[in-house]
């Protein structure tokens, strides 16, 4: 009993419990290769029964269970952030099999010239990653990153690499992927200040790891386009690691998810890919667009909320079309008629793209619900007070701290959604009594995302796909891939902490 009150109580007590539910929760997920989601909910359970939360506190009643922390710590979240998500799946689905994809490359790669592909290949994952989850987005871009190595004769890194950090960089920054919108819903800020924030922080981080290492890195190790893909055919089949391992959702730019974030969907079990009925490839105008319809709605009802006086019309307009789900709906409807209904494709055919568009959200949704009830425990049992008092304490800015928890998680079980919601509820109490302003928030959120891509290895399922689908070893997708992302990272937080400076 002197034990479990040692632990209840004493600042070192819940230290303990802390190090220790963390421990549990990579020993279930990596050792024993439990669901993330269900990971999350037997350490939140067991964590909460040592701290001494009641049974009625914790799980309700047979006849009310609705003011429990586990029905609250997962409705919490999920009524925020999973319309963001849906909706973001379903317009990157539509988006992607329209033909814009090819149309956006074709356009830059003219533009940009041969010398110019690698950059015009950069590019194009940046646009196309903001609506297209990370790995949809390779399979979708690979062919044409082998079109472009074969014209220009070079290595397929040189080429694969600019498009992997473009794709990267937007599903671990930017909003509607699941990680920046996780970090950001249980957090507390604003999407528009996510955007803003994210592409601040995000676009040097691209051009460094991307452009710069990518152009570096590509002339020092040849790689060429595999021999059974010679017009850019995908592989049949998706990569494999280790059990466990290759789950496309999983890596950090998931994701989920992002990451970045918990099972989107691997690459050997994409959905069929039920083209849009075309006669033409969507313009790049059209594309460009629609993919900027809801970020420039999102970040001027951020500008309204701050520059416009509570209860004008013109305020009420931009903050309701400005909403992160009203501005999704209205990009998803322009996109169902601009890019379906106008070029052939009837309503049932669009309908079966959602549908299998949505398939894999399930996870991700799962895993952020059961991650965010984690962290109402962390803060119900004063565990997240006592790590937010033992920072204060050695001076580590919350910042700082938000990105070396979230890496550290990363490096150790490779998830990306599993280290953004786990360091989310751990800095939860430190955030919460800050008193931050939203432009703050928003660097935090970027600091947790960053942290969550860094130094992609053999425990993602990113790195897998990467390696299989371009053709690489492990020792070259270590030295190209690893690297890649452990820049975007450490840039995209430095940027963070540049700006938190003078904010």
């Amino acid at each position: 009993m002197a034990f479990l009150n040692w632990l209840q109580n004493d600042t070192a007590g819940l230290l303990t419990l802390a190090a220790v539910s963390v421990a549990l929760l990579l020993v279930l997920i990596m050792r024993l290769r439990l669901e993330p989601f269900i990971a999350l909910i037997v350490t939140g359970v067991l964590v909460a029964l040592v701290a001494g939360v009641s049974v009625t506190e914790l799980v309700g009643t047979p006849i009310k269970a609705s003011d429990s922390l586990f029905e609250k710590g997962f409705a919490g979240i999920l009524g925020h952030i999973a319309p963001i998500i849906g909706l973001g799946t379903v317009l990157g689905a539509i988006m992607e099999r329209s033909g814009g994809a090819d149309a956006l490359t074709e356009r830059l790669l003219r533009l940009f010239g041969p010398k110019g592909a690698p950059l015009a290949m950069g590019i194009t994952g940046l646009v196309l990653g903001i609506p297209v989850f990370f790995d949809i987005g390779i399979f979708v871009l690979a062919p044409l990153v082998y079109v472009a190595a074969r014209r220009g004769g070079r290595s397929l890194v040189l080429y694969a690499m600019p498009m992997l950090a473009g794709l990267s960089m937007t599903h671990a920054f930017l909003p509607p992927h699941p990680g920046p919108v996780t970090a950001g819903g249980l957090l507390g800020v604003g999407m528009g200040w996510v955007i803003a924030m994210g592409l601040l922080c995000g676009i040097p981080a691209w051009l460094v790891s991307g452009v710069w290492w990518g152009s570096f890195i590509g002339r020092r190790i040849q790689v060429d386009v595999p021999e059974d893909l010679p017009g850019g055919s995908g592989p049949a089949t998706g990569p494999s690691g280790p059990a466990g391992t290759a789950r496309a959702g999983d890596t950090g730019t998931d994701g989920d998810p992002s990451g970045g974030t918990g099972g989107v969907r691997t690459a050997g079990t994409a959905a069929p890919r039920t083209a849009v009925a075309v006669t033409a490839p969507p313009s790049v105008a059209l594309i460009s667009s629609i993919i900027a319809v809801p970020l420039v709605l999102i970040l001027a009802a951020t500008v309204a909320g701050v520059a416009l006086p509570e209860g004008t019309v013109l305020r009420d307009v931009l903050v309701l079309l400005g909403t992160p789900a009203i501005a999704l709906t209205l990009s998803v409807l322009l996109a169902l008629y601009l890019l379906g209904i106008r070029r052939g494709t009837s309503m049932a055919e669009l309908g079966r793209i959602s549908g299998e568009s949505l398939r894999p959200v399930g996870m991700i949704l799962l895993v952020v619900g059961a991650g965010a009830f984690f962290g109402r425990v962390l803060q119900t049992t004063g565990v997240g007070d006592a790590l937010a008092g033992s920072m204060t304490a050695i001076g580590l800015p919350v910042i700082a701290s938000a990105y070396l928890i979230s890496a550290a998680l990363r490096i150790a079980q490779g998830s990306a959604t599993v280290a953004i919601v786990t360091t989310a509820g751990i800095i939860g109490p430190t955030v919460a009594a800050g008193g931050y302003s939203q432009p703050q928030l928003a660097l935090i959120v970027v600091a947790v995302s960053a942290g969550s891509i860094i130094a992609s290895h053999v425990n993602d399922g990113g790195f897998w796909i990467v390696a299989k689908y371009f053709n690489m070893t492990v020792k070259q997708t270590l030295m190209t891939w690893t690297v890649l992302e452990t820049i975007l990272s450490v840039v995209g937080f430095a940027a963070a902490a540049l700006v938190w400076a003078l904010v």
